[in-house]
């Protein structure tokens, strides 16, 4: 065996283990899972300017999808605490310093907060599925009319046209002057992608990239993988990462151009991949734009839950329920859950409807927090934030 052939099994071995809905390795990856989390570590997130003091447990995983999302939400980080504890404690004592703790649980494992805590639970990642309608409805149809409308108008004056490319060179330029420099961009010391080793073994020797043009020039791509009868969408860019391309509408194109695409091969549909479990995620309201069907993941992520308990009740804490809607586990599919009070209204702007989501419930603050310490509600932002 040769020292390249061997790279690319390790590397297909390795994303199959994170990524694949094989049950035998969602079910080693679950036992795995059970093993590490008997002891497991907290971080405290302690704010910069007196905002929320935010602590995750559990799930290692959670320190690389809830946390940094949950801090992004918050504002800046001044400083993180870590620790380990066992699960009989963190049921028993919670994080005092925390004003909202998240806890990451694996498979089997409920998490019961202590003293009756306000806890909403969740899906630890929700997935975005594209179901294809052979010889249905046009994909451009999904979009709103206005985005349609856009989308339509520029497809003609930007001459766009979709390119699937094959060759290593075609490789090194979406990864070098696309994905890359878009990662950077938008996400700075955050940013969290496929190395390029991997990106090479696993997605596009076992996929598709395409490169959308405009008036011949290449502006964005996106590496796919394919898995029999759907397409999994793992890494995109748009060409230096110029902010310019997504207020243009090439992203949107981009993303119609490829499940146009799909259809024509035939695929039953397209996986857009996933995101935490809150409509506040740029990404989930980008996505919803195309009607995905919204579920926990079929790989190692079915199963695990996010529990979500509020220990305070302060402006900060309210100021960020209201802004962060919650995609919480119901009955038949997800529930869009939002928090309001009489100075802060629901922040309903954030649509849900979409498949998977099978209903919408507004939760008042004033309500769901009664019974916990508390300062003056009226204080702070009246306005949900961003």
């Amino acid at each position: 065996m040769t020292l390249n052939s061997l790279d690319s099994l390790v590397e297909e071995w390795r994303y199959r283990w994170h990524n694949s809905a094989d049950p035998r390795l969602v079910g080693a990856h679950h036992a795995v899972d059970r093993l590490t989390a008997l002891r497991p570590g907290v971080t405290v997130s302690h704010p910069q300017d007196g905002g929320v003091t935010l602590a995750y447990a559990g799930l290692g995983a959670g320190l690389d999808h809830v946390l940094p999302f949950l801090e992004q939400q918050r504002g800046p980080t001044a400083r993180r605490e870590h620790q380990r504890t066992t699960w009989a404690r963190l049921a028993a004592r919670g994080v005092p310093e925390a004003d909202l703790l998240a806890v990451g649980c694996p498979p089997g494992r409920a998490f019961r907060p202590p003293g009756r805590q306000p806890t909403v639970v969740a899906p630890f990642r929700v997935g975005l599925v594209v179901p294809l309608e052979h010889g249905g409805t046009a994909i451009a149809s999904r979009l709103s009319r206005k985005a349609r409308q856009q989308y339509q108008r520029e497809q003609r004056s930007l001459d766009r046209t979709l390119e699937v490319a094959a060759t290593q060179e075609d490789f090194t330029f979406f990864y070098d002057r696309m994905h890359r420099p878009t990662m950077d961009r938008r996400h700075g010391a955050a940013t969290r992608s496929v190395p390029k080793k991997t990106a090479w073994h696993s997605l596009f020797r076992h996929g598709v990239l395409f490169f959308l043009r405009e008036k011949g020039e290449r502006v964005a791509g996106m590496l796919c993988r394919l898995e029999r009868d759907a397409l999994v969408l793992r890494l995109a860019g748009v060409l230096d990462g110029a902010e310019s391309r997504y207020r243009s509408g090439t992203y949107v194109a981009l993303y119609v151009s490829i499940l146009e695409w799909a259809e024509r091969e035939g695929l039953a549909r397209v996986d857009l991949s996933g995101a935490e479990p809150f409509l506040s995620k740029g990404i989930v309201q980008f996505k919803r734009k195309l009607h995905p069907h919204v579920a926990p993941p079929a790989t190692h992520f079915a199963g695990k839950r996010l529990w979500l308990c509020v220990r305070r009740d302060t402006p900060a804490v309210r100021d960020f329920l209201v802004a962060n809607p919650v995609l919480a586990e119901t009955r038949g599919g997800l529930l869009a859950t939002y928090f309001h009070d009489p100075y802060r209204p629901p922040r309903t702007g954030l649509r849900w409807e979409t498949g998977g989501v099978v209903d919408a419930t507004e939760v008042d603050l004033d309500v769901f927090l009664k019974g916990l310490p508390c300062a003056e509600s009226r204080a702070g932002s009246t306005s949900p934030g961003t």
